[in-house]
């Protein structure tokens, strides 16, 4: 009996069980293409934590074949009890289905991340067939647990690895907010744990979505690494900044909304109090026809150097377009473009690791 989707059915002896992990792939060679399903105990749900203040990304690239789904095998379980006071995740890239041979169970809207108006993105920062990300208290702490990791992983090549941290870092109004190296503080815009959509909701991909059945509960992630022109923008006063970015530092809007408020933006037309084209109301203008984005983020400073530093911008949705893409099509031309350049990153999903039945999809 075919699923509600129209997929091919998943059966009991495509069933892959590697090593004894808890992590398990249910394949089918069915016409429609391959369909794996990933249990375990626990990759998304630390996407929906508090952030700790330090975290490691890891892209790896692996063989092709069955070496690919071992490697994501054994990072998943590690995942799975990381440590106290430690977060992680390990997240698919697109080619990582290709090297699978699972290219038809591939989610959706999974692909390279594209070349968006402005990108420079350099190849040796971009993409990769899987993301390992681990967060930590401190920042030697996400440093060795990421470290240890991979050696378990030996065919895998790192093809690119940044650390991040968060500033001021805190939590408001059920919101995880972080002060960026511009000196603004991020976070209002989240859904709040105290009320609306939650987290959950806005992240996790829905059964009868469109998406392959093992995707649900899962979700979309993008990765921006952005280098900031920091010294070009600390010469500006922070009246312009604040006109550029359409909040002021602490997050209050530019007509005196509290910072979790939404403004009057129909009282103000022609943007004379926040400009039109300010990177908050590009975002989010709220006109007739433009859905609120629906996306978490979480943003992560680094700093290597004068010439290198900048953000680690990092989005979970259910739905790119509905998050990420929608919004970054929208920012095309703003004067914050300026200030800063995107070199790399990628389009990865990360696979609902929690669920109690290995067997829930299979029909």
């Amino acid at each position: 009996m075919s699923p509600p989707d129209g997929r091919e059915a998943i059966t009991r002896r495509g069933v892959i069980a590697l090593g004894g992990l808890a992590t398990l792939c249910a394949m089918t060679s069915a016409d429609s293409g391959d369909d794996p399903v990933f249990v375990s105990d626990g990759s998304l749900p630390a996407v929906l934590l508090p952030p700790a203040p330090h975290i490691v990304m890891a892209a790896l690239d692996v063989p092709a074949g069955q070496e690919a789904v071992r490697a994501f095998a054994a990072l998943a379980r590690l995942t799975r009890d990381p440590g106290e006071g430690t977060q992680a995740a390990v997240a698919l890239g697109a080619s990582w289905f290709d090297k699978a041979g699972l290219t038809g169970a591939r989610p959706t809207a999974l692909t390279r991340m594209p070349l968006f108006p402005g990108d420079v993105l350099d190849d040796g920062l971009t993409h990769g067939d899987l993301l390992l990300q681990v967060s930590a208290a401190t920042a030697e702490r996400a440093h060795r647990v990421s470290a240890s990791w991979r050696r378990t992983v030996p065919s895998a090549r790192v093809r690119w690895e940044k650390r991040g941290f968060r500033s001021d870092s805190r939590l408001s109004d059920g919101r995880a907010l972080a002060r960026n190296l511009f000196g603004f503080v991020e976070g209002h815009g989240n859904p709040s744990f105290l009320g609306g959509p939650s987290p959950a909701e806005v992240v996790r991909v829905a059964s009868g979505s469109g998406e392959p059945r093992w995707a649900a509960g899962g979700t979309y992630q993008v990765v921006r690494v952005i280098r900031f022109a920091t010294r070009l923008w600390d010469a500006e006063p922070v009246q312009v900044q604040e006109q550029v970015m359409g909040r002021r530092r602490d997050g209050t809007w530019l007509d005196g909304t509290a910072p979790v408020g939404r403004p009057a933006f129909g009282a103000d037309p022609d943007g004379k109090l926040t400009p039109l084209d300010s990177h908050t109301r590009r975002a989010n203008p709220g006109t007739p026809g433009v859905a609120p984005p629906r996306m978490l983020r979480r943003g992560y400073n680094f700093h290597e150097g004068p010439d290198s530093q900048g953000m680690l911008f990092v989005a979970f949705q259910s739905d790119l377009e509905g998050g990420f893409a929608g919004v970054q099509r929208r920012l095309a031309g703003q004067p914050l473009d300026r200030y800063t350049l995107t070199v790399g990153g990628g389009y990865y999903f990360i696979p609902d690791l929690s669920r109690s039945d290995p067997f829930e999809f299979v029909t």
